[in-house]
């Protein structure tokens, strides 16, 4: 298998996407620290699942990474659950809009803190273990890292530092540690109330040319596709069915 021996740490990997991509680094050899900052039952679930396929071959790790001391404390265990680190997926992030006006210091925490403090922080506090193994970092962005979102702008503006990160990172570690991110488009609808509204959805639909949403085995396929080609490094790929494209 791909991964068979590695080693790899998801934040936020209890749900959605998160937990897509672990089972599919799981089912491709990999052995799996799952992150979670409050989703302790989905976390817990998912370890019990992956050790019931291989056991032994997950652990996973309560977190709250707006903390420095908890980041680099994760970055430890994380290097010692396995005895080694050759994966590292910045998965964890918050999502909600801030209009203008009603943004607060702590929508500014929040937003900036997961969605770009805790990626530079946690990749500079595994980058000596995946240094040893010839690692690899892979990013969650947005398309809306490249083109804003209404109402958003505190998020787009984290994701688009995270990007920026995607390349500062892939210089800076390189030649032992390739960096890269994926943009994602609509996969899965948010966990809110506006987001449920059929005709908004359908609003949305409309303004991607595929006129469908992708699927978190798309998302998590191509964390795959980055960890199994060792050429590429300092490249964000969108996974948005063409989303973008509309916007430009």
């Amino acid at each position: 298998m791909l991964l068979a021996g590695k080693s790899a740490l998801v934040t936020g990997a209890a749900n959605r996407i998160g937990a897509q991509i672990a089972r599919t680094l799981h089912q491709n050899g990999a052995n799996l620290i799952i992150h979670y900052r409050n989703s302790r039952t989905g976390a817990q679930a998912l370890e019990q699942e992956l050790n019931a396929e291989r056991p032994g071959s997950a652990v996973c790790y309560q977190g709250d990474l707006s903390d420095i001391e908890a980041i680099e404390s994760l970055a430890q265990k994380a290097a010692q659950a396995f005895d080694r680190l050759d994966i590292l997926v910045n998965n964890a992030s918050s999502f909600y809009p801030t209009r203008l006006g009603e943004i607060s210091e702590r929508d500014w925490q929040d937003l900036i803190g997961s969605n770009f403090k805790t990626p530079l922080f946690l990749s500079q506090a595994c980058y000596p273990s995946l240094r040893e193994t010839d690692g690899a970092i892979v990013n969650m962005l947005d398309i809306y890292a490249s083109s804003p979102l209404k109402n958003h702008s505190l998020y787009c503006c984290a994701k688009a530092a995270n990007q920026m990160l995607v390349k500062s990172l892939a210089l800076e570690m390189a030649p032992q540690v390739r960096v890269n991110g994926i943009a994602p488009g609509a996969i899965l609808w948010p966990e809110s109330s506006d987001a449920s509204d059929p005709e908004k959805q359908q609003e949305l639909l409309r303004k991607i040319p595929l006129q469908r949403t992708g699927s978190p085995d798309a998302i998590a396929q191509t964390v795959l596709f980055l960890l199994g080609h060792d050429y590429i490094t300092g490249e964000v790929i969108r996974v948005d069915g063409g989303r973008l494209l509309s916007s430009i």
